[in-house]
């Protein structure tokens, strides 16, 4: 039966250069594996001004619920410098029994487990008691514009409704079995600016430096912690990842400066809370004289980044234990339940249905070189093949 290999699977999909947004030939390889399973197949072309044109797949297989949702994405990132691969980035070659390509774990991996395991399931069991569907993008790293959300909401239009997903993103740290993502922190960026006078160094009295005002601002920022974790979720952690000025001169005092932000919270936060608490901190930093003896409050605004990540966790029973279970009974290890990590599609997925991640090693994911365990693929089919089985008989009592 085709796509029962998932070694035959990921080497196909990974011959195809998908790097965002190019479909490459990826969902033109899947639809071949699942249409001879009895999949239904859309391919739907996603538009907005201004972003590229992304195709997606969208695949279902029955018409009676229960109905589980496999969601991943089929564009990698740029290869970086192809001299320094060992085996071509597009050549799915395996040598001392790893097979190397970009996409191999992040996520092309995922995705060809999950076709052989259905196409297994259905070869001993006959079709899913209830309906399965891959809801597969082409921009997770991209701008995300145009894939899942877009998708989603297509899908939902057309009336699709789904009781479960399972995301097949790299979730283990060192061994298949090790991490089970149960929820994500949230992702909140903005771009603060702090305007001051330009002058010569050498009069300060004559100038205001804005440096002396974003450092004073971005401390604010760091120090002190936005909280100390929660039950499930680690501490939110705030990063200044830019500080900038664009001043060739060193003897120039210039007349503004911008740093930028991103926080990863907790569910001690919401977007707008977080809002709140940031910008209360700004303005009392304003007014902190410490850098500043004798000068008026900071001046500064904030530019919030477009659509924050939220918090979320998943609490669903029936799908977290039967791929934990799944888990376990494949691979003798008890899954850790986590929400460490930076955000997945799962953050739209979970405004549909209960979403839950299980993948590949993510190890070499992105890097030169990437690469997957040929017996991982194995092993995480038939963690795939039995979740399959267990979540069905779950969903149906």
């Amino acid at each position: 039966m085709t796509a029962i290999d998932p070694v035959a699977n990921l080497s196909t999909l990974i011959r195809c250069p998908s790097v965002t947004p190019a479909e490459g030939g990826a969902l033109a390889a899947l639809e071949t594996m699942l249409k001879p399973l009895g999949f239904a197949v859309e391919r739907v072309t996603a538009r907005e001004d201004g972003t590229p044109d992304i195709e997606n797949l969208y695949a279902r297989i029955g018409t009676d619920g229960p109905h589980l949702m496999f969601a991943g994405h089929t564009d990698v990132v740029p290869v970086g410098d192809e001299a320094a691969w060992t085996h071509g980035p597009f050549s799915a070659d395996i040598a001392d029994g790893q097979m190397y390509g970009r996409g191999a774990v992040d996520m092309k991996g995922g995705i060809a487990c999950f076709a052989a395991a259905v196409a297994r399931h259905i070869e001993k069991h006959g079709a899913p008691k209830g309906s399965i569907s891959f809801l597969i993008t082409g921009d997770e790293e991209g701008p995300a514009i145009n894939g899942t959300t877009k998708l989603l909401e297509w899908a939902a239009a057309k009336g699709e409704r789904w009781d479960a997903c399972l995301v097949g993103e790299p979730t283990n740290p060192d061994h298949l079995g090790d991490m089970i993502k149960i929820g994500r922190r949230g992702s909140l960026s903005g771009t603060i600016t702090v305007h001051g006078i330009q002058g010569h160094a050498a009069y300060p009295h004559l100038a205001d430096s804005p440096v002396r005002g974003i450092l004073s601002l971005t401390q604010a920022l760091m120090d002190p912690p936005f909280d100390g974790g929660t039950d499930n979720f680690q501490p939110s952690n705030l990063e200044v990842t830019t500080i900038d000025v664009a001043n060739k001169a060193v003897n120039v005092i210039p007349a503004r400066a911008a740093a930028s932000f991103n926080i990863r919270f907790n569910d001690t936060w919401d977007a707008d809370s977080l809002k709140a608490e940031i910008i209360a901190r700004l303005d009392r930093a304003s007014a902190d004289s410490a850098l500043r003896p004798g000068r008026p409050p900071v001046r500064y605004d904030i530019v919030w980044s477009e659509r924050p990540s939220h918090v979320f966790l998943t609490r669903n029973n029936a799908l977290i234990a039967s791929l934990s279970g799944a888990v376990e009974a494949v691979t003798g290890r008890e899954p850790k339940l986590s929400t460490t990590g930076g955000t997945s599609d799962a953050r739209f997925i979970k405004d549909y249905c209960p979403v839950v991640e299980f993948g590949l090693v993510g190890q070499t994911m992105h890097m030169v070189d990437e690469r997957v365990a040929v017996a991982d693929l194995e092993t995480l089919t038939r963690i795939y093949e039995t979740f399959i089985s267990r979540w069905f008989g779950h969903a149906a009592d």
